[in-house]
């Protein structure tokens, strides 16, 4: 069975994508902690990150480093990486701005215009 992400990636999900390309795609999280809460993701399904191919790890994390310095940029914030690995069997990234008020456990409920603003905002073209 395929994972949420998958169905993301395929578009039978509908998503707040903010970047894509051949082997990686991002989008933002709809349960985020922080405005911004972005998570990247590989193509390729693999449950764990440390169980991707070379190639794999290596687009996730180049697209990481890109999308977390443009991130930086356009929202003015530090930015945190986490890498979780319990909540979605498919390897990911969640690229966070840091939010002084952050605490564990929070999550933001954010209208689809919010959600809206935010992809325009933080959309990546290379």
């Amino acid at each position: 069975m395929s994972s949420i992400f998958t169905k993301i990636i395929n578009g039978e999900i509908p998503s707040y994508k903010i970047y894509e390309d051949d082997k990686t795609i991002a989008f933002l999280d709809i349960h985020p902690e922080t405005k911004g809460h972005v998570l990247v993701v590989p193509k390729k399904e693999v449950d764990k990150i440390y169980d991707l191919d070379d190639a794999d790890y290596d687009a996730l994390m180049h697209t990481v480093k890109k999308l977390s310095k443009h991130m930086e940029d356009k929202l003015g914030a530090r930015i945190l990486w986490k890498v979780v690995g319990t909540d979605v069997p498919h390897a990911h990234v969640h690229i966070e701005p840091l939010d002084e008020t952050w605490f564990h456990g929070r999550t933001l409920d954010l209208t689809e215009n919010e959600f809206e603003e935010i992809r325009k905002n933080l959309e990546y073209h290379s």
